[in-house]
C-alpha cells in the first residue's frame, strides 16, 4: 500500500529561534485530501494536536531515536474540513472582572517553550479566569492559537523590554 506522506523538518526552524506555526499551517492548507504530513519536530507538539483537530486531522506519534519527535497528521476518515476562523460578536459584548488573575511566567524559555507553556495553562484555566502571561518577546504566533479556542489576548510592553500577555475568554 502506498501512502502520500508530505514531511516536514522544523528542528532547524526552532534551533535558529524561528516560530515554525505559520510554516505548519502553510503546509497543511496545502495538502491535498489524500496526503498525510509527518511532522518532525524536537518535542512533541502537543499544542497542534488541539489545533489540526479541528481541522479534521488524528495525530499519531511517537518518540524517535535521536529524542526528536515524528507526529503523523491523517485526515479523520478521509474527509476534508476547511478552517474558518470565528468572527467575534460586533455588538453585546460586555466585559467582566475577572474571578482569579493566574499568572504564567514564561520569560528565560526559547521558542515555541513559552507558547507551550502558556497553552498548557489556559487548558486548565478556571471559568471566568485570567491569564497573565510573561515573556521575553511579543507573542505574534499565540494569538491565532487563543482566537482557536476561544480566548482573546492583549499584549503590553513593559519599561524592562519585557511583554505581559492579558487572556480572557471572548
Amino acid at each position: 500500500m502506498s501512502e502520500n506522506i508530505v514531511t516536514l523538518d522544523v528542528r532547524e526552524d526552532l534551533r535558529q529561534g524561528r516560530e515554525p506555526f505559520s510554516k505548519i499551517m502553510n503546509v497543511v492548507a496545502q495538502l491535498h485530501s489524500d496526503e498525510k504530513l509527518l511532522l518532525v519536530a524536537p518535542f512533541e507538539p502537543a499544542p497542534l494536536f488541539s489545533v489540526l483537530g479541528k481541522q479534521g486531522f488524528d495525530h499519531e506519534s511517537k518518540q524517535i531515536q535521536s529524542g526528536d519527535w515524528e507526529v503523523l497528521f491523517t485526515r479523520q476518515s478521509g474527509k476534508t474540513v476547511a478552517f474558518i476562523p470565528q468572527e467575534r460578536p460586533s455588538c453585546g459584548v460586555v466585559k467582566t472582572e475577572p474571578t482569579e488573575i493566574i499568572e504564567v511566567y514564561a520569560r528565560g524559555l526559547e521558542p515555541p517553550q513559552p507558547m507551550v507553556k502558556i497553552l498548557e495553562a489556559l487548558a486548565v484555566l478556571p471559568a471566568g479566569a485570567e491569564l497573565r502571561a510573561h515573556t521575553e518577546r511579543r507573542p505574534m504566533h499565540l494569538y491565532a492559537q487563543l482566537e482557536e479556542r476561544g480566548f482573546v489576548g492583549e499584549t503590553e510592553e513593559q519599561n524592562d523590554g519585557s511583554f505581559i500577555t492579558t487572556i480572557r475568554s471572548r
